[in-house]
This record gives structure tokens, sequence and C-alpha cells, in this order.
């Protein structure tokens, strides 16, 4: 189904996270089909999604580590269940609602999801979305093991041939760490299969997606690392200039947003 803009129509303000979910927050599982059913029952025409990237500093989508990659948060590990995946006993391992938090929930499912990664045996599908992902995946998955290996300190303060993104280093270094690539390659096609489902499901029901961009960017991100001439740093890697709002009737000292 075709949308646009062009009729009136109403919708829905909801992110994915706000629906209710067993690991920590809601995801692409069962409760989004169920929330789409809701909307085109009400005659409601959108869902505003707002931002689905991983999010950085302050848990903000808004100043994620990637504008390209989608969160591990909404991967729903219930249908990996089914591909034999996961085991049920493991999908069982659930969070208290009382003591859930952004900490909490994305340690569960990265432990769920690199459990189920050493089942994986790669499909004609995953070669199709590596081949489609090509202009912003490699340097995601390996910025994401990087970052991982440097115990998640930013990539400035790496070893300087690194911090400087200079193909040698990157090349050893990607040797080095095939295996986390390969997991963040997973994770990556996971979420992209699941998103392109529920869109699906969503437009055989005349509902349409309104997505949000990730407007900033975190300094410390694949984005910024890998494009590093596009954004301004000094010599050290280092912004120059960031974002922010001067003193209005609500701050006097103004904001300074970082990103």
């Amino acid at each position: 189904m075709t949308f646009s803009l062009d009729r009136r129509a109403a919708g829905v303000l909801l992110h994915l996270t706000s629906l209710p979910g067993p690991h920590g927050n809601g995801d692409l599982g069962p409760e989004a089909y169920a929330f789409v059913d809701f909307l085109a029952a009400a005659g409601q025409r959108w869902w505003q999604m707002l931002p689905i990237n991983p999010v950085g500093p302050g848990f903000s989508p808004y100043s994620g580590v990637s504008a390209f990659a989608g969160s591990l948060l909404l991967i729903s590990l219930r249908p990996l269940a089914d591909e034999g995946l996961l085991t049920q006993e493991e999908l069982a391992t659930t969070l208290d609602p009382a003591r859930a938090s952004y900490d909490a929930a994305s340690e569960l499912r990265a432990a769920l999801l690199r459990r189920a990664f050493t089942r994986f045996e790669p499909t004609p599908e995953f070669a199709d979305f590596r081949e489609r992902s090509q202009f912003w995946l490699p340097d995601y998955t390996l910025f994401m093991a990087l970052r991982h290996a440097n115990d998640r300190k930013p990539w400035t303060e790496w070893a300087p041939e690194l911090a400087r993104h200079e193909p040698e280093a990157l090349k050893i270094a990607a040797a080095a760490l095939a295996d986390e690539l390969r997991y963040f390659e997973f994770e990556q096609f996971l979420f992209d299969r699941q998103w392109r489902a529920l869109r699906k499901y969503a437009a055989e029901r005349g509902v349409g997606l309104i997505g949000d961009a990730p407007i900033f960017i975190a300094h410390d991100s694949a984005d910024v690392w890998g494009n590093q001439s596009s954004f301004k740093l000094d010599a050290q890697g280092q912004p120059t200039v960031v974002s922010g709002v001067p003193p209005d009737y609500f701050s006097a000292t103004g904001q300074r947003w970082g990103t």
C-alpha cells in the first residue's frame, strides 16, 4: 500500500519500547502486531514510531552510536525459539518489571542473542542483508567490536592508527575480531528481518509508519569514526563544534547537548 500525506488522517505516537514485553521492554514481537491491529480497528492510519537506532550517551536515540543500525532492545527473542536458536528454557529468562532498567534489559538481550548466534547458520537471506547494507554495516560492526575490545572507551582513546581509521589497521583488526564482526552482523540481520516484517504487516492493514530521524549523532559513534572528514573535528578527533541552544526563557545558561 502506498502512503501519502495528501489527505487528512489520524494516528498515534508510541515508541516500541513503551509496549509490554517479557524481556524488559516492548519490541518487534507479538505486542507490536497487536498494536497494529488496534490502530487498524480504531481507524488510525499512522503509527509514529520515533527513532529505532541504538542509543548513545544518556540513552538518547537522538545521539545514537549509529544512524543506520537497529537497537538490539527492539529485537524480539520469541521467534528465535521457533527457529531453534533459543531453547524454551532460555527464552523463559525474563526481567522482573520492578527491577527492569536499560542496562539490565540490554545485558539480558545481548546474552540471549549471543547464545542464539552460536547456533546460527548463515543463509541466503543473511547474505542478501550483508550485501544490501554494505554502505554502513562494515564500519558499524567493526566499531562495535573495537568498542567492546577497548572496554567501551571512546574511539579517540583507541590505538592511534585505529582512531584515525587507517585502512591497514582496520584490516588487521577485522581479521582478529572476525567472530565479533559476524555476531554484530547477525544482530542487525535479525533486526532488519523483523522490522521489514512488521512494516509489511502494518501496510497490509492500512497503517503507515512514520519514523523520526536521529537528527544528531554522538561523537562516539560509528558514523563519526568512519567519516571523520565530514565532521568538525580537531587533530585529535575531538569535536570543535557541538549542538546546543543559547540562553533563553527556559535556561539562563543555555544548553550544551554535546552531539
